[in-house]
């Protein structure tokens, strides 16, 4: 029998290679998650060594004024110039930092206290009645802004910082509280947890083992948001006369001040303005850059 000849073989086609220093989408991602990482922590960095440092060393004390050097500008003295009331600006401005940090490190602990807790309860008990009612006061509480909780209690308290953060940091709650019932869901229906479970495993000890755990860069981004919003609640409140009163520095009671000479001296609203941008834009990055490197389902892959 005459045997058939076989056909010759398709010749391998070669894919093309992909240009040197080309990057995909993924990578693309992961650089941009790295620059938003590092120029997020340089900003907030730069704050809070402004804020240190101003614990040490101030160019000159936060409430001397010299009237004969009011409204001075720029020099070797005053690199920032001076005030209406003679007394150094950038001296301000680092004292400022303090204040803005202090809002921020309580009224976030304030929220990250209440709501984590509070989130965490209402995703273990999704099906029942109570964890349903956490929800809805969490809702409610949604619809106070800080402002209208700082009015509140100004006129409870009166106007200071203390009363702003309290405000910031409650209003600050149902942030936390959805961020860790939506990550509590999600860790409740994995097989470990339902093996815990299985194991008679009491929820406290599921919730400090295994929920906590996977949800802390949730929480961690979240903070980080969140501490941004608290500088910026904190200069809005200041600049109202409902946050930090004379004679204790802040930017927002700066840009108060400024406006009156928006006209002649620009400069006296800009350096309290440009720190609170800075500040706000570098927690914002910092969070970004977290939620990328922290969360595993918006990493990208090789």
């Amino acid at each position: 029998m005459s045997s058939v000849p076989a056909e010759p073989a398709e010749p391998a086609v070669a894919e093309p290679a992909a240009p040197a220093g080309a990057a995909g989408p993924p990578a693309l991602r992961r650089r941009r998650a790295e620059a938003s990482l590092v120029i997020g922590a340089c900003l907030v960095g730069l704050v809070v060594v402004l804020a240190l440092v101003s614990f040490a060393w101030t160019p000159y004390e936060a409430g001397r004024a010299v009237p004969a050097d009011r409204l001075a500008g720029a020099s070797a003295a005053h690199p920032f110039g001076t005030d209406q009331y003679g007394r150094d600006t950038l001296t301000w401005v680092m004292c400022g930092a303090r204040i803005a940090l202090a809002v921020g490190v309580v009224s976030v602990a304030i929220a990250l206290l209440i709501g984590v807790p509070l989130g965490v309860f209402a995703g273990m008990t999704r099906r029942g009645w109570l964890g349903a009612l956490v929800m809805r006061g969490n809702d409610l509480l949604l619809a106070f802004p800080a402002l209208l909780l700082a009015i509140v209690f100004s006129a409870v308290f009166g106007p200071g910082t203390g009363p702003a953060m309290a405000a910031v940091g409650i209003a600050s709650i149902p942030g936390f509280a959805r961020v860790a019932r939506a990550g509590t869901l999600q860790v409740m229906s994995s097989e470990y947890v339902l093996a815990a479970r299985a194991a008679n495993r009491r929820p406290p000890a599921i919730a400090l083992a295994h929920v906590l755990p996977n949800i802390g860069g949730m929480i961690i981004v979240q903070a980080s948001v969140s501490f941004a919003l608290a500088i910026l609640a904190e200069a809005g409140l200041s600049f109202l006369g409902l946050g930090t009163q004379p004679p204790t520095p802040s930017w927002g009671r700066m840009l108060q001040d400024s406006q009156q000479f928006l006209g002649s001296r620009p400069e006296l609203a800009l350096w309290p303005g440009l720190f609170i941008a800075l500040a706000v834009l570098g927690f914002n990055l910092l969070g970004d850059g977290l939620r990328d490197r922290l969360d595993p389902t918006l990493r990208g892959r090789s």
